[in-house]
C-alpha cells in the first residue's frame, strides 16, 4: 500500500515565545509586593491588582508583549481591516508546591496570555484540553495529535505563550520546591470587524 498523507485542518493555534531579557531588580520586586495582595483562586493566589500591565514597573513588559501579540494577529488571524488588539485585564499567579491552576478558560476575550516569571524548567508545565464531545471513543494504543483529549508544554522562565480565549487548560499539582510566578493576560480588538457590503461590519 502506497504511504498515506495526513493533513491537518483547522488546527487550534498554541503560540510560543520568548522575553529576551531578565527581568530588572524593581520588577522582580514588584512581583514580590504583589504576592502580599492576593485572593485564594482554587488552588493557588491570584494578585487581586488585575490590571497588573497598567502599573509603573511594569510597563516595559507590556510593551514587549504588545510586539508579540502583533506578531500573534499577523500570522495567525491576518486581519485585511485595520483592528488594533489590546490588553485588557491582566493578573499575577502564584503556585507553591502541591498547589494547582483549576482547569478554566477566558470568556469576554479574544486571545489569552501567559508569561512565565518563574518556572522549573524540569518539572512546569501549562496541560490544554479538547473538551468537545466524542460519540465514539475506542481506547487508544498510541497517542498523538489527532486521538488526544489533552496536550502539555513543558514552560521556562522567561516563556511567553498565546493561545484562543475559549481553549481550556489548567496547571496540575506543583511539584519541585520553587514558587511557580505567572502573569496571565486577556487581548481584545478594537476597529471594524467583518465587511459593510457582506452585512458582517461589526465596529469596537
Amino acid at each position: 500500500m502506497k504511504e498515506a498523507i495526513i493533513h491537518s485542518i483547522f488546527p487550534t493555534p498554541v503560540y510560543l515565545s520568548k522575553l529576551d531579557r531578565k527581568l530588572t531588580s524593581l520588577e522582580l520586586k514588584f512581583v514580590d509586593k504583589n504576592k502580599k495582595d492576593f485572593f485564594k483562586n482554587a488552588g493557588n493566589i491570584t494578585s487581586n491588582n488585575n490590571y497588573i500591565l497598567n502599573e509603573k514597573p511594569f510597563l516595559n513588559i507590556k510593551k514587549e508583549l504588545y510586539l508579540i501579540i502583533k506578531d500573534y494577529f499577523e500570522k495567525i488571524i491576518s486581519p485585511s481591516n485595520n483592528i488594533t488588539p489590546y490588553i485588557t485585564q491582566s493578573w499575577l499567579n502564584y503556585t507553591d508546591k502541591n498547589q494547582y491552576h483549576h482547569k478554566h478558560a477566558h470568556p469576554n476575550s479574544l486571545v489569552s496570555g501567559v508569561f512565565y516569571i518563574n518556572c522549573h524548567e524540569e518539572l512546569d508545565k501549562i496541560k490544554f484540553f479538547n473538551e468537545v464531545y466524542k460519540t465514539i471513543k475506542p481506547e487508544v494504543k498510541n497517542w498523538n495529535f489527532w486521538n488526544s483529549d489533552s496536550w502539555w508544554f513543558q514552560v521556562k522562565t522567561g516563556d511567553i505563550i498565546l493561545f484562543p480565549s475559549n481553549l481550556v487548560h489548567m496547571v496540575e499539582n506543583k511539584e519541585g520546591t520553587n514558587t511557580r510566578i505567572s502573569l496571565a493576560f486577556n487581548v481584545f480588538i478594537k476597529g471594524t470587524v467583518g465587511n459593510n457590503k457582506n452585512l458582517t461590519e461589526l465596529i469596537v
